[in-house]
């Protein structure tokens, strides 16, 4: 393989943090300017000698600074490696159901938020809140169990309730099935790994990108890597955009932020490094529509008030971090991060039933610190390799919430016409209504023996202990019951691993069988406080909370993987069962504590297809199926009994293909399916009464090289402007909106 790359000199841009759209604007204008009057200097380079590593093997070649450096060369659909050391094989080799988009396929499909390009992926659908679906950030339901806690970047837990953006990102891994070997505490269905961009001492480079389109859409990014010596090197991500919510008008969004990554290496064998992200919004968020007969009502224009409904949240977050090899197959990791995010918002729904809106309101603001530390071992014992990973983590998570409240609470407005200037008041936010601290120390032990050529066995034992402190404040609850201040204090360990083993008897192909498990703690949902069915604290009819086990899940996963047209293209099979016991169930009332201790039961099984690469030489992929089952096998109500899940989608398929027609000139398309689904409580069965259809989008996509610096992307999401909705609240009376048709054009200039 050989690859050339430039050197290109550039400024280090500053941002100032704003929410303004002024100060945004003038804020990328600055470091586009910066980047465009930089000096270029070109040069090639070309790597003399072979390096053999366990997982790469860069031969004759020179590293693309911009390339996703954990991606196949020449196949920019897919990955080779996961970014997790603690993953010691290839994606191929390792025995789990793996799904990685990369930074290729993220820019061909013109996704910009996390929860977009996840959502579209098979087995993951989005979870709800009120009034908004997302209000409080990402939430995720993966193969039918929630995971909005399962959010990670770089390898660390990140809590904040925050939408995430894709400008500073290599690569998303969504790793299926209960992981808590690797993840800690939940990961039932899976968890999501972002994977930022980083610094390097090998190039600079500068990228600038502008894009418009329909919906008053704008965005523009900044990427440039800085070389300031052999040992030093910094790297800055900017980003600014807006654009209003397709054929949604007055919900809009905008977004700007930063992330700046140095890297210090003194010597081969040990490097340090550092980022701070920034990352602000100023939204106002659509609120879905309602059901009608049944049916969501397609002709239904209601989209908030102005004047009451937003949404802000924001995040600074700084990780640092060392890799030493300190010879002989030994290496030593650790990683720290400290983060901080805020978020507020009043959406505000129309109600079908009382003819007039219903606000919803709160606020949140999340203080993180986390500690990881692996050591690795990589050596032959006697005959046998074996890939020892000891490990420890630490993580102190701290979360106040409160409320929001509107005067008048609600207006008279006609859905089909609505006036949304019709409110006019107060908004009040409340003082601190509850404050969580959940402290958590893990220790982990994980090895991977290589007994010969055919297999190898995977394994891994964790332990997690926590201390969980909640406290809250009187306040009024549903149905005017005033609701006491109360603390809610109890400390608990548990147990987890996982094992595998790989036989591949075939050059190409193996088969592989897998086991692993998870915990879910009582009360670990940092956004729930005491809604107990929202996975908040539970109290069963006696008062107990600290006595609840926590729920279990374990999985069972039988599968095959194949490398093939000289590794540039990758078929996956599996099939798959995940049983989560002792489910805690929220009780009539989930919106208190009221609930009942480890007295549900319920499965999922079913089937996952993947293919990601280059199917021809012209043609790359990335293709995915999941068809699933879910049963309720018990419960605290007989009736939820043999219920499916809620917002689950028994059937999904996502295919994106991408066809280079000429040096130049690429296009092509992407497909989403989503089965009928469900609405409902989490974990407790599915309302049979409340039901969305299922649905097909269309996009499509081209770009055009014009020369070695400037290529062109046009977009067109949902070509046939498709009414789909993704979710159902709970209740059933908020159902929540796809995205019109919007097309955006955007260029890119490399320095």
């Amino acid at each position: 393989m050989s690859s050339n790359y430039s050197i290109k000199r550039t400024s280090q841009p500053s941002m100032e943090p704003s929410l303004r759209k002024n100060n945004g604007q003038r804020v990328m204008a600055t470091s586009l300017a910066l980047a465009i009057s930089s000096t270029m200097v070109g040069n090639l380079y070309a790597a003399e000698d072979e390096v053999n590593l366990d997982t790469l093997v860069v031969e004759d070649s020179g590293i693309a600074a911009e390339a996703n450096p954990y991606a196949e060369e020449a196949a920019p659909y897919k990955a080779r490696v996961l970014s997790d050391s603690r993953h010691t094989r290839e994606i191929a080799d390792t025995p789990q159901t793996m799904t990685v988009i990369t930074k290729s396929a993220i820019e061909d499909s013109g996704k910009t938020e996390l929860k977009d390009i996840l959502s579209a992926q098979p087995g993951i659908t989005l979870g709800t809140g009120e009034g908004g679906g997302n209000s409080f950030g990402d939430r995720y339901i993966i193969r039918g169990y929630e995971a909005r806690s399962d959010i990670y970047t770089d390898g660390l837990r990140d809590p904040g309730l925050i939408t995430r953006e894709t400008f500073a990102l290599e690569q998303i891994e969504i790793a299926k099935g209960p992981s808590s070997t690797f993840a800690g505490r939940g990961s039932t269905g899976g968890a999501v790994n972002s994977v930022t961009k980083k610094a390097n001492i090998w190039d600079d480079f500068t990228t600038v990108e502008g894009g418009l389109g329909t919906d008053a859409f704008q965005r523009y990014t900044l990427d440039t890597n800085k070389v300031l010596s052999d040992e030093v090197a910094i790297r800055f991500n900017g980003l600014y955009t807006e654009a209003e919510v397709p054929d949604r008008a007055p919900a809009e969004k905008r977004r700007e932020g930063a992330l700046l990554s140095g890297v210090y290496q003194p010597l081969d064998e040990f490097k340090v490094l550092a980022d701070y992200y920034y990352a602000r919004s100023d939204d106002r968020t659509d609120p879905g529509t309602f059901m009608n007969n049944g049916k969501p009502d397609d002709d239904a224009k209601y989209v908030g008030q102005s004047g009451l409904d937003f949404q802000e949240t924001g995040a600074d977050i700084f990780t640092l971090g060392f890799e030493w090899e300190l010879g002989d197959g030994v290496k030593l990791e650790n990683k720290s991060r400290v983060g901080s995010t805020e978020n507020s918002y009043i959406v505000t729904a129309y109600s079908s039933r009382s003819g007039g809106t219903r606000s919803f309101g709160g606020w949140q603001e999340n203080d993180y610190i986390g500690n990881q530390t692996n050591l690795t071992i990589d050596k032959m014992w006697g005959d046998v390799r074996h890939t020892v990973i000891v490990g420890g983590e630490y993580a102190n998570e701290q979360t106040d919430a409160g409320g929001y409240s509107a005067t008048p609470s609600s207006v008279v407005v006609d859905p089909y016409n609505p006036d949304n200037n019709a409110w006019s008041g107060t908004k009040t936010r409340s003082d601190k209504l509850s404050a969580l601290e959940l402290e958590t120390i893990s220790a982990y032990v994980m090895d991977t023996v290589t007994l010969n050529e055919d297999w190898e066995v995977f394994g891994g034992v964790r332990y997690d202990r926590f201390d969980y402190a909640l406290d809250t404040e009187e306040r009024t609850g549903r149905g005017g019951v005033i609701i006491p201040a109360a603390t809610y204090e109890y400390d608990d360990g548990f147990w987890n691993g996982h094992l595998g083993v790989v036989y591949s008897p075939w050059e190409h192909g193996n088969v592989y069988v897998s086991w692993s498990t998870s915990s879910n703690i009582n009360g670990g949902e940092a956004d729930a406080g005491t809604n107990c069915g929202y996975g908040g604290i539970c109290v069963d009819d006696a008062g107990n909370y600290a006595s609840a086990d926590p729920e279990q899940s374990t999985n069972w996963e039988l599968g095959t993987k194949w490398n093939l047209l000289d590794h540039r293209l990758l078929l996956t099979a599996a099939v798959f069962q995940t049983t989560k016991d002792d489910v805690i169930e929220g009780g009539n009332d989930s919106y208190q504590t009221g609930g009942s201790l480890n007295t549900g039961k319920n499965r999922v099984h079913g089937v996952e297809l993947g293919l990601s690469g280059n199917i021809t030489d012209n043609l790359s992929g990335q293709i995915g199926a999941a068809v699933m089952n879910s049963d309720t096998l018990k419960s605290f109500d007989e009736e939820n009994e043999g219920r499916s899940k809620a917002n689950f989608a028994e059937k999904s398929a996502n295919a994106q293909l991408r066809y280079q027609l000429t040096p130049a000139f690429a296009f092509g398309g992407t497909m989403t399916y989503s089965s009928e689904m469900l609405g409902g409580q989490p974990d407790e069965g599915a309302s049979g009464s409340i039901k969305l259809d299922g649905y097909t989008v269309y996009d499509l996509f081209a770009s055009y090289q014009v020369n070695e610096q400037l290529d062109l992307r046009a977009n067109l999401q949902n070509v046939f402007d498709k009414d789909y909705y993704t979710a159902v609240y709970r209740g059933g009376s908020i159902v929540y909106k796809g995205e019109a048709r919007n097309a955006q054009l955007t260029a890119r200039y490399k320095f």
